[in-house]
Order: structure tokens, then C-alpha cells, then sequence
């Protein structure tokens, strides 16, 4: 009888055929529904798988422009854009162990702690790691192959010039926009427009497949200066070695076409190297030419004498008392430093007489003197379009009193910049008209302005072409086989509202004299030691570039070559 129990006992039980028969269906039913669900997402209504995958996988790049090349007026390239890689990362992709953060800091020259910070900042979805490497660094990137680091193609702006040109050119950022000189303000024409394309990346954060442009970039147009690059690096070259000598402050040199007010050259010194910046000082990147203003000293003179022939005041040849130099205006005493008893008009810019042109300034109204000081361009910016450029000061007539009009007549109370100063000059070298400023090649010679007679302007031309002889101001400016012309100027700074012993030396020509073709303005700031004159610091870097810029124009000689008097060696003759 137990036996019998624990067989029965153990017996399997029996499951009821319908239950077989369910479980079946149940299964067929759910595969049927896991089919049906796969064709539905597959094939009916896909967009959300699709958009699954592509937060994933797809992206959106941009694709850099190519920005405008900067070319001389001969094509010299100026500045051009080089293609670099940057580096970047996409947080929620990246996979990197801790030593491919190391060398990955290392290649990129950057501390460990900041590489970590931004490879593993989950809240943003992309990061520059590096803008702008070399390609050498770039393939070091590549070869440590981190998941989620990329590489992406940009430009870098090259200027071949260096420093030569700094301020003039300017410069670009990271994100290849001007941020100063001409790359700022040629801006629109020489920025492209980026496009962008849609990538398929791999988990690695790898391009696997372009899917499609959808937009294409629009490269930035070239632009052509009125520059040319030879008499730029000569410009440069001269001041560098001016300012050095004479252990000045800085120092700046325009040159311009005396027929079309092209710029041919502007150069400052000290200056800077735009491919590099780390270490660039603020005042290196100053355009001095056109941001700095300084009283023009007696290289206004010949505007003030040209107002007083234009309103029939004198002529050339006017007798002026000049009281042996020593003259009072409203209680204040004005000097010569190399007292006269008479000069000629011709005489007063030869010797560049203070008295002389002081007295002429005062046989006008304020107004009649102002009025053509205006006409000549001062107190107005040049029409360069420079970034940064300063519009002078040239103040009203009606707050003159006598001893100021006096005293501006020889260049002290107004402000100028070199630039402005430059321009001016177009009006004796271009019979009267005063010239815009253009710093972008021209294809015709523009109209001018007339401000003064034909004939005054050419007999200031011949004033002018008497304070380089021995007996003027600047005999140092005297050029080999060309007749020349201009003016010195020295001024003494203010420092706030008084007057120091601190000076520029400027000198602003044209030559040749007899048809002019080129314009120099020449200021250095602070010279120091013993010349500190315009005729002994300033007049020979006019002479060194005017002679080398007519020989590269190919511009015929107009006087013998061995026309140079060399002035004794003690010579100073200047106005104080």
C-alpha cells in the first residue's frame, strides 16, 4: 500500500490541450505586432527614429570662407589667408582615457585641468578646444584618436609684410573678422559668408559621410591698396632708423601720389608683428599717421601765407617789418630765433619767421583765417575712412583773441595728424585743389576742391623750394638730380595745459618742384639729445625717401645731379 502511494504520488500531471493551444497564439500575435510596429516605424512613420539618430549621429557644420586677399597696387600680396585646423570636442561624445587627456594637453600646449574642464562639459553640446594650429599639430591631434575630438578646416590671416605695414593692414581674429586698420574697415568687401553642411559622424566623433550642403560658402573679394609695398618697406626703414638715431618716442612718414591723393606709403614706428600678438604692447599698435594729433609747428606757415596772398593782403614780395625778431601782442612776446629787420614774404617762409608770418595772420579777420584753414582741410577728418582717425582741432574763430590768431599762424593752437597734414599739402601741389585722401588703388585721377588761385599755389611752390637752399631752414632735404620743396616744423608738447621741453620735428615736401609727383610728411615724437629740429631730424628722412621712391617711378630728373650744397657742419637754423 505505500508503494502504491508514492507512485501515485509522482505521477506528471496533464496540462488541458486549450492552454497549448493559447500560448501559441499569444506568440504568433506578438511577433505579428513586433512586424507590424518594425514596418510602421520603418517604413510608414519614420521621423522618429530618424530624429533619434540623427541627435546622435548627424550634425550640422559650418564651412569657412575664404577671406579676400589684400594685394598692393603692383599685386603684391599685403595679406592672405592660410588654411589652419582648429580643434574641438563634443562632450556627450567623448571617450577619452586619462592619459589621452595628458598628451592631449601637451600637443596643444594647453594645462591639463583646462582640456578636462571643457572636453567634459556635459551642458554644452560643442567646444573649441584650439582655434588656429599649425599642421604639424594637427596630425599629432589626429594620430590620438579621442572619441568625440575633431578637427575642423578655417583660415588664418599671413601678412608677409610683418611689421613693415602693422598698422596700416591691421589685423584679424580668431574668427577671421577685421578687428583693426584696413582689415576692420574693408571689412564687408573682403569677409566672405560661411556655409554649413550636414555630416554623419561615427561614435568617435569621425565624418563618415557628407549627407548634403546646405549652404554653400561665398568667398570674400579681393581688394587692391593704393599702397606700394617697396616704398612702404622704404618708408619704414627710414623712420626705424630716424626714430633710433635720435632716441626718440615714435614716428610716423606718409606718402602720397602729389597728382591723385593716393596713399603710397604710411608707416609707424615702433611697430609690431600681426602674425604674432602674444606680446604686443597697446602703443605698438597705435596708427600713429592718423590717430595722433600734434601741433603742426611752422608746417602750417605756408597756409597762413597763402590765405594773406589769396585776400590781397601781400604778395611775394612784400617787405615785412619783422622787428629783429621780437614782437608783442596782447602782452605776449613773440620770438625769431634768427632775428631779421625785414624779410620778404619769401623771406618769412625761407627763414620761417614767426614774427613775419604772425603779422600776416593778423591783417586778416578770424574768420577770413579760419575760414581758409577750413577750406585747406583742417579741423576735418581726410575722408580716409580709417578706423580710429582724428578729425584735428581747428576752433571757432569768434573765441580768438588776437595773440592766439597770432600764435597759430606758425602752427601752435590747432592739431593735426600727419595724415591731414599730408593732404593739405595737395593744395600747393595741385594748383590750388585740395585732393581726397584714397587708400585704395584708383583707376582715374579724381577731382579736387579748389581752395586757392593757381597762382598762388605756384608761387608758394616757389617759396617753398627756398627753405631747402643753404640759406633756408632744410638743406638736409635737398635730393640728388630733383628739385624739391617743403617746410620744417618744430613744436614744443603740452603737457596738459603748458608747454614742455619736449618737441616734434616734422617736415612735410613734394618734388619734383618743377611738375610734383610725390608728397612726404615726415613727424618723429620726442626726439632727444642735441637734434631735435625738424630741418636735422625730420628733412633727411624726407630726402632718403624722396630720392629712392623718384627713381622707382622711373620719374625723369629736373636738376643737375650734382645740384646738392652741403650746408657747413654746425648748421642749425630753425624756428624756435
Amino acid at each position: 500500500m505505500k508503494y502504491a502511494h508514492n507512485r501515485a504520488a509522482t505521477k506528471p500531471a496533464i496540462l488541458p490541450g486549450w492552454r497549448a493551444s493559447v500560448l501559441f497564439v499569444a506568440m504568433v500575435a506578438g511577433l505579428l505586432g513586433l512586424f507590424g510596429r518594425g514596418v510602421y516605424l520603418q517604413g510608414i512613420h519614420n521621423d522618429f527614429l530618424q530624429g533619434q539618430g540623427n541627435a546622435r549621429y548627424s550634425r550640422v557644420i559650418e564651412v569657412s570662407a575664404h577671406r579676400g586677399m589684400v594685394r598692393d597696387r603692383n599685386g603684391e600680396p599685403m595679406a592672405v589667408s592660410t588654411p589652419v585646423q582648429s580643434v574641438w570636442a563634443s562632450p556627450l561624445d567623448v571617450e577619452a582615457t586619462n592619459q589621452q587627456v595628458r598628451q592631449l594637453a601637451v600637443v596643444l600646449q594647453m594645462k591639463e585641468f583646462d582640456v578636462r574642464r571643457q572636453m567634459f562639459d556635459s551642458s554644452r553640446d560643442f567646444v573649441y578646444l584650439k582655434r588656429q594650429i599649425p599642421p604639424e599639430l594637427a596630425e599629432q591631434v589626429k594620430s590620438l584618436n579621442v572619441p568625440g575630438v575633431s578637427l575642423q578646416p578655417e583660415y588664418r590671416r599671413y601678412y608677409p609684410s610683418g611689421e613693415v605695414a602693422a598698422q596700416l593692414l591691421g589685423f584679424t581674429g580668431q574668427d577671421d573678422n577685421g578687428q583693426e586698420g584696413l582689415e576692420l574697415s574693408l571689412q564687408d568687401r573682403l569677409s566672405g559668408k560661411p556655409g554649413s553642411q550636414r555630416v554623419i559622424k561615427d561614435r568617435r566623433g569621425h565624418i563618415v559621410e557628407d549627407v548634403a550642403s546646405l549652404r554653400a560658402p561665398k568667398p570674400g573679394s579681393d581688394v587692391i591698396l593704393s599702397v606700394d609695398s617697396k616704398i612702404q618697406y622704404l618708408a619704414y626703414r627710414e623712420l626705424q632708423a630716424a626714430v633710433e638715431k635720435h632716441h626718440a618716442k615714435a614716428g610716423s612718414v606718409v606718402v602720397l601720389d602729389a597728382r591723385t591723393g593716393e596713399v603710397l606709403a604710411l608707416a609707424n614706428y615702433p611697430s609690431f608683428n600681426p602674425n604674432n600678438r602674444s606680446k604686443v604692447k597697446a602703443h605698438q599698435m597705435r596708427n600713429r599717421a592718423v590717430a595722433d594729433l600734434f601741433e603742426p609747428g611752422s608746417t602750417l606757415k605756408p597756409f597762413t601765407v597763402a590765405a594773406a596772398i589769396e585776400n590781397g593782403k601781400v604778395h611775394p614780395n612784400t617787405l615785412i617789418n619783422t622787428e629783429h625778431g621780437v614782437y608783442t601782442v596782447g602782452g605776449r612776446v613773440i620770438h625769431d630765433s634768427h632775428p631779421e629787420a625785414y624779410l620778404t614774404v619769401t623771406g618769412v617762409i625761407q627763414k620761417s619767421s614767426n614774427v613775419g608770418v604772425a603779422k600776416m595772420a593778423l591783417m586778416m579777420e578770424p574768420k577770413v583765417m579760419w575760414q581758409a584753414l577750413s577750406d585747406d582741410g583742417f579741423g576735418a577728418h581726410t575722408g580716409s575712412d580709417f578706423p580710429g582717425e582724428a578729425a584735428g582741432k581747428l576752433r571757432d574763430a569768434k573765441t580768438w583773441r588776437p595773440i592766439e590768431q597770432a600764435t597759430m599762424a606758425y602752427g601752435h593752437g590747432i592739431s593735426v595728424n600727419l595724415l591731414q597734414l599730408a593732404r593739405a599739402y595737395t593744395v600747393f601741389t595741385d594748383n590750388g585743389e585740395l585732393k581726397p585722401i584714397s587708400l585704395l588703388k584708383l583707376d582715374a585721377q579724381p577731382a579736387g576742391v579748389r581752395v586757392m588761385s593757381e597762382q598762388t599755389a605756384k608761387s608758394l611752390r616757389e617759396m617753398l623750394e627756398t627753405v631747402v637752399s643753404v640759406e633756408g631752414t632744410a638743406p638736409l632735404a635737398q635730393v640728388a638730380g630733383y628739385r624739391v620743396g617743403g617746410k620744417t616744423g618744430t613744436a614744443h608738447k603740452l603737457s596738459g595745459a603748458h608747454y614742455v621741453n619736449k618737441y616734434v620735428a616734422s617736415f612735410v615736401g613734394f618734388a619734383p618742384a618743377s611738375a610734383p609727383r610725390i608728397i612726404v610728411a615726415v613727424m618723429i615724437d620726442e626726439p632727444s639729445g642735441k637734434e631735435y629740429y625738424g630741418g636735422q631730424v625730420a628733412a633727411p628722412v624726407f630726402s632718403q625717401i624722396v630720392g629712392a621712391t623718384l627713381h622707382m617711378l622711373n620719374v625723369p630728373n629736373d636738376a643737375p645731379m650734382d645740384n646738392v650744397i652741403t650746408p657747413p657742419a654746425d648748421f642749425i637754423r630753425e624756428e624756435a
